[in-house]
């Protein structure tokens, strides 16, 4: 189980921290906007963290289950210089297992359902991909039992 865990774990560059924080405290009215539909489980039962630094980067929203990172861009982004810097951000995230989606602010604002609908979509197809953990073992159930768990055990 523990391997588990630390195999999932993304490296981050300890210096996005603080840089974190602040981004977390000074969201953007879209970032609040979706941030509002994707925060306590409301997506499929799906933890999302806001502002998660993974590798070099601080990502908008992740959902680790999912391995799943959403940006929210402004118009900034449209700009050549960012959208070079956003496509090897791209790029290193999908090295790590990492499905990004894009929306822009606008789009958040203006088609929150339609947005809301792709990070569904796409939270269900992730989810399929990964191997169903066992269900947990149940004590003390009450009920009927096949005939075979009924008899003695012999000594």
């Amino acid at each position: 189980m523990l391997i588990e865990v630390l195999e999932t774990m993304l490296q981050y560059n300890p210096n996005l921290k603080p840089v974190a924080r602040r981004l977390r405290k000074k969201m953007t009215e879209s970032e609040q906007a979706l941030w509002l539909q994707l925060r306590r489980k409301q997506m499929l039962g799906v933890q999302f963290y806001r502002q998660r630094p993974i590798g070099n980067y601080v990502v908008d929203f992740y959902a680790p289950e999912a391995k799943l990172v959403i940006e929210v861009d402004g118009s900034q982004h449209l700009d050549a210089n960012y959208a070079q810097n956003d496509a090897r951000r791209d790029i290193f995230l999908a090295s790590q297992g990492l499905k990004v989606l894009r929306f822009t602010n606008l789009q958040v604002l203006k088609e929150r359902n339609a947005v809301l609908e792709v990070i569904h979509r796409t939270l269900e197809e992730r989810l399929k991909q990964k191997p169903s953990p066992s269900p947990p073992l149940q004590r003390g159930i009450k009920g009927d039992f096949p005939p075979l768990l009924r008899q003695p055990i012999p000594k």
